[in-house]
């Protein structure tokens, strides 16, 4: 069944709305930056959750989260943090990209759709719902796992941003959840937006170390970053199911860094030249020849691991979007 067909009540009232998201399918980056008149368009959808209790402005808007699924979908834990962040007096918006796709899981072929549709997903959200008037535009953040990491940190990078939602608009605050770095924008400048990431530095999806330097990366273009690394955390450590491994995930965390020109263009890292017409696939071929690419990691929770996802979770809201 797909997710806007179910229906989901949180135990403190707070019904899910099927709201429909005009988004697009670009190829890659630069199909949304420098040629975005061709872009191939679609729907997809999510549920918003309005909080039951009355913690709204003066104005009567709530501050908003879009939770932001990964490689497997929309599951119980994304909408436990929904409703988390729903108790606490934030609306939630939990997005599904791949229901309206026929996509089930990117776990064995994260190709199925770019990385750029993804993170073009996130802001197509944030024009619906930035739209509606029950929730303050000013103060929207966006919450990634995984692909849904690496999208909301795309979907923050302005390059890209100004390009789907103008200069300057789009996310307050954005937490991006173990997510993968591979893609970084040669200018990963975020302006206004406060980025946070968390993830386990027992990672084998993605890598630690590329993270912290696109972190870093982040910081000296001016930006506002934290990095906050869990020893001996998994993948998707704020799950609450016990480790496990999943064996038809295709993980090639050593790989080279892929770099994105101004332009959107990939920058091969063989030939050190931007090139509008290369794609996801064929950068991950490259890295599958190259010998980067393995089958099987493992993903789940240790004792108090979600618990502490759940505070850091919690006070990073509270503090930039409260």
């Amino acid at each position: 069944m797909r997710f806007r067909d179910q229906d989901i009540v949180f135990a403190n009232g707070a019904k899910g709305q099927n709201f429909e998201i005009p988004t697009a399918n670009p190829v890659n980056y630069f199909h949304v930056i420098s040629n975005a008149s061709e872009l191939p368009k679609l729907i997809i959808d999510g549920k918003l959750f309005l909080p039951a209790s009355d913690r709204r402005k003066a104005d009567g808007k709530w501050p908003l989260v879009i939770v932001v699924p990964g490689s497997l979908g929309v599951a119980p834990s994304h909408l436990a943090h929904a409703e988390t962040v729903s108790n606490d007096g934030f609306a939630a918006f939990v997005l599904d990209g791949f229901g309206a796709r026929d996509v089930t899981s990117t776990v064995a072929n994260q190709t199925q759709f770019s990385f750029a549709a993804s993170a073009y997903d996130v802001l197509a959200a944030w024009k619906v719902l930035a739209a509606h008037p029950e929730i303050d535009t000013s103060r929207i953040g966006a919450q990634g796992h995984s692909r849904g990491g690496s999208a909301v940190l795309t979907a923050a990078t302005r390059r890209f941003a100004d390009a789907v939602v103008g200069a300057g608009a789009g996310f307050r605050s954005v937490l991006a959840a173990y997510p993968w770095s591979g893609h970084q924008f040669l200018d990963p400048s975020v302006d206004e937006t406060e980025i946070r990431v968390i993830m386990g530095d027992a990672d084998e999806w993605c890598s630690p170390m590329q993270v912290q330097g696109h972190c870093q990366a982040i910081r000296l273009s001016g930006g506002r970053v934290t990095m906050r690394l869990i020893g001996g955390a998994q993948h998707s450590f704020d799950r609450g199911t016990a480790i496990e491994n999943v064996p038809d995930a295709s993980v090639s965390p050593a790989a080279p860094t892929i770099y994105i020109a101004n332009d959107g263009a990939f920058i091969h890292p063989l030939h050190g030249v931007a090139d509008s017409k290369l794609t996801d696939r064929d950068l991950m071929v490259y890295a599958l020849k190259a010998g980067y690419g393995r089958k099987g990691a493992r993903i789940g929770s240790r004792d108090g691991d979600a618990e502490l996802f759940k505070a850091d979770m919690l006070a990073f809201w509270r503090r930039t979007l409260g």
